[in-house]
C-alpha cells in the first residue's frame, strides 16, 4: 500500500471514528431527553393536584406558593430540556457534515448533496474535464453555504488563469484555512442550524438596494403619526363618554391619507420574508468576523472589510434583521391591516428601510463579496485537508530565474482525483517549450482520454489555488482549451464533425494570441467524425500548426500512421498506452509509455463481444 493510500484510509479511519463517537453523544442526549420529558410531565401533574388540594382546602396562600413554585420548577426543566435538545440537533447536523466529508473522501457520489451549476455552453474545457455537472469536480468540492459563495467557486475553476497576485493571495487563505477544519464545520453548521435552504445574496440585494419610499415621505409619515395619535385620543375620549365620536373624522382622513399612499405592495414585493435571509447571513459573517480578529493571518487580511468599525455587519444585521421582520407582517393581511389602523406601520418601516438602505449600500455587496471568497477558500481547504498526500503546485514563472525556464508543466505520480485511490494509477509527465507536442496512441480503454482529463483537471486545480493529485506539480501559467467531449447539437443543427471542427478552429483561434498565457490543449482522438484519408490529412496539417503556435499541449489518436511526423516535426513526441492479452481477457497498466503504440485491440474487443469477424482477419 503507497502512502497515498495509507493516508486517504487513516482520515476516513479518522472520521469513522468521529462519527461513531458523535453517534454515541447523540444517543446519551436522546435518553437523558426521554428522562426530562418523563419528568416534565411529573412536574405537571404532581403541580396540578398539589395546587388544586391546597386551594380546595383553602390554604390559599400555600396554594399561591405552591402554584408559583411549580410554574418556576416547571420552566426551568423545560428551558434546560430544550437547550438539551439544541444541542442534539446540532450533534445530528455536526455528524451529517462529517458524514459528507468521509462521504467525498470515499468518492460517494450518491451521498453528496447535489446542486445546479452552470458553465457557458461553448466553454472550452468546463464538460470535457469534468468541471460540472453530477460526478464532478464541483460536485466533490462544493461546501459553500451562498449562491454568490457557489458563483465563486465556479468562477475560480472556469475562469482560468487568474492574475499571479490573485492566486497568491487566494492560496494563502486556502492553505490557511487548511489547518482550520473546526472553522470551516463551525461556519457550516451555523449556516445550516439557521436554515435549510442556502443564503441567496441576489434576493438580499435585489430587496436592500431597490429603493423604497416616494417623495415627502417625512412630511406625510408626520400627518399620519399626528392623525393616529389624534385618533387613539379622541377615541378613547369618546369611549369613556367625555366628548362625541370627533374620532371618525381624523381616522377617516388618516385612512384617506393611508390609501393614497400605501407602501406596503412594494415592500412585500421586495422585502417580506428577508428577515430569515438576513438572519442567517448575520449570523455567518458575525462568526467569521470574530474569528477574523483573533489573529493575524490571511483569513483576517481577507476580512478587512468586516472588521472596520463603521461597517461592521454586527452593527447592522439585527437592525435590518428587526426591520424586514417588521415589513413581514404585510404576509399576514389581517394582522397588517388591524397594525395600520392602529398607526402608519408601512410608513414607517418604509422609512426606515430607506434609512437602512442609505446606511448599508455600500457595505453589502462587499459583505457578500468577502463571504463568497472565504467560502470557495473553505472548499478548496476542506479538499486539501481531505487529501493530506496531495502537492502543493509550484509555479514555474518564465520571467524569473528558474531551474526549468520557459513554458512547462511536469508532474510525478500524477492522478485523476475524481478517481477512486485504489483504482487510480498515477504516471510521471512532462512537457515543456512552446509547440511541443506528445502524440499519445493506444488502443481502445487504454486510458487514453482519461490521462488527458488528469492533466487538465490538475492543472485547473493548480491554478485555482488547490492541492494536485500529484507528488510533485510545477507548471507554468496556461490558458486551457480541450476537443475531448464534443457532443452534435440538434438545437443549433450542428453534426458532430461540425461541432470537432468548430472547437477546433476556436483552440487555433486561441493559441494565435501571443499577448496572453499559453495555451495548453488537450485533443483527444483528433478529427474523429470523419474518414480514415481526410482525418489524416486534416490532422497533419493542423497538428503541424499547433506546433509552430503559441501552445503545446497533448492529442490523442488511432491513426498510427500520425507517429510519423515526429520525423518532421522537432517538438512533437510519441507516447503511447498499452494493454496485454491473457488468454482471453485484455489487461491494462494505463502507464504511459515512450514511442508509437505497437499494438491495436479493437478486432480483439469486437471478438470478445461475440462479434463477427472476416476471415482474413481472425490473425490480427
Amino acid at each position: 500500500m503507497d502512502h497515498r493510500s495509507r493516508a486517504s484510509r487513516s482520515r476516513a479511519e479518522h472520521f469513522d471514528r468521529l462519527i461513531g463517537r458523535i453517534d454515541r453523544l447523540i444517543g446519551q442526549g436522546m435518553a437523558i431527553s426521554a428522562r426530562f420529558t418523563t419528568w416534565r410531565l411529573v412536574i405537571f401533574v404532581t403541580g396540578l393536584v398539589c395546587i388544586v388540594t391546597l386551594y380546595r382546602s383553602g390554604w390559599y396562600h400555600a396554594g399561591n406558593a405552591a402554584l408559583a413554585g411549580f410554574i418556576g420548577l416547571f420552566l426551568a426543566v423545560a428551558a434546560y430540556h430544550n437547550k438539551l435538545e439544541g444541542a442534539i440537533q446540532r450533534l445530528r447536523r455536526w455528524k451529517q457534515i462529517k458524514t459528507i466529508h468521509l462521504a467525498r473522501l470515499k468518492l460517494d457520489w450518491p451521498s453528496l448533496p447535489l446542486r445546479q451549476w452552470e458553465a457557458p455552453p461553448s466553454h472550452l474545457y468546463a464538460k470535457d474535464l469534468d468541471l460540472v455537472g453530477p460526478h464532478s469536480l464541483l460536485h466533490l468540492l462544493d461546501t459553500t453555504i451562498s449562491d454568490h459563495g457557489r458563483t465563486r467557486l465556479t468562477s475560480w475553476l472556469l475562469d482560468q488563469p487568474p492574475t499571479p497576485e490573485t492566486w497568491t493571495r487566494r492560496q494563502q487563505v486556502v492553505r490557511d484555512l487548511t489547518a482550520r477544519s473546526l472553522f470551516r464545520d463551525r461556519l457550516a453548521l451555523l449556516a445550516q442550524l439557521a436554515g435549510d435552504e442556502e443564503i441567496n445574496g441576489r434576493r438580499l440585494e435585489a430587496a436592500l438596494l431597490h429603493p423604497v419610499g416616494f417623495r415627502q415621505l417625512h412630511v406625510i409619515l408626520a400627518i399620519q403619526t399626528c392623525l393616529a395619535c389624534g385618533t387613539i385620543l379622541l377615541g378613547t375620549g369618546a369611549l369613556l363618554g367625555w366628548i362625541p365620536g370627533y374620532w371618525m373624522f381624523s381616522f377617516g382622513a388618516y385612512v384617506v391619507i393611508y390609501f393614497l399612499t400605501d407602501q406596503g405592495e412594494e415592500l412585500l414585493e421586495h422585502a417580506v420574508g428577508l428577515h430569515h435571509e438576513m438572519e442567517r447571513l448575520g449570523t455567518v459573517l458575525c462568526y467569521v468576523e470574530r474569528q477574523a480578529q483573533r489573529r493575524p493571518s490571511a483569513l483576517a487580511e481577507l476580512c478587512a472589510p468586516l472588521i472596520t468599525r463603521t461597517a461592521a455587519p454586527s452593527l447592522h444585521v439585527k437592525q435590518v434583521a428587526r426591520t424586514l421582520h417588521a415589513i413581514s407582517v404585510k404576509a399576514n393581511p389581517l394582522l397588517h391591516l388591524f397594525v395600520n389602523a392602529l398607526c402608519p406601520w408601512d410608513l414607517w418601516f418604509a422609512r426606515r428601510l430607506s434609512l437602512i438602505q442609505t446606511a448599508i449600500r455600500d457595505h453589502l455587496p462587499l459583505w457578500l463579496d468577502c463571504l463568497a471568497e472565504i467560502e470557495a477558500a473553505c472548499a478548496l481547504a476542506n479538499f486539501s485537508h481531505l487529501h493530506p498526500d496531495y502537492a502543493w503546485p509550484t509555479l514555474n514563472d518564465p520571467a524569473s530565474d528558474q531551474p526549468v525556464p520557459g513554458v512547462l508543466i511536469a508532474a510525478r505520480r500524477l492522478g485523476h482525483p475524481l478517481l477512486p485511490g485504489n483504482s487510480r494509477i498515477p504516471n510521471d509527465f512532462q512537457l515543456e517549450g512552446l509547440g511541443s507536442i506528445h502524440l499519445i496512441t493506444g488502443s481502445n480503454m487504454s486510458g487514453k482520454s482519461t490521462f488527458l482529463r488528469t492533466v487538465g483537471i490538475n492543472l485547473c486545480l493548480a491554478q485555482a489555488g488547490a492541492p494536485v493529485c500529484a507528488a510533485d506539480f510545477r507548471w507554468t501559467w496556461s490558458r486551457l482549451a480541450c476537443c475531448i467531449r464534443i457532443d452534435d447539437s440538434l438545437d443549433a443543427g450542428l453534426s458532430f464533425f461540425y461541432a470537432e471542427v468548430k472547437r477546433l478552429k476556436a483552440i487555433l483561434d486561441l493559441t494565435s494570441v501571443r499577448g496572453e498565457a499559453p495555451v495548453l490543449f488537450l485533443i483527444d482522438e483528433i478529427f474523429r467524425g470523419t474518414n480514415n484519408r481526410e482525418r489524416l490529412i486534416g490532422s497533419r496539417a493542423y497538428i503541424r500548426t499547433l506546433s509552430m503556435s503559441h501552445g503545446f499541449g497533448l492529442i490523442s489518436t488511432h491513426d498510427l500512421e500520425l507517429t510519423d511526423l515526429e520525423k518532421d516535426i522537432p517538438s512533437l513526441t510519441n507516447f503511447h498506452f498499452r494493454e496485454t492479452v491473457s488468454g482471453s481477457t485484455l489487461h491494462f497498466d494505463y502507464q504511459l509509455h515512450s514511442g508509437p503504440c505497437p499494438t491495436t485491440n479493437a478486432l480483439r474487443i469486437m471478438q470478445l463481444e461475440g462479434l463477427p469477424i472476416s476471415s482474413e482477419n481472425n490473425g490480427a
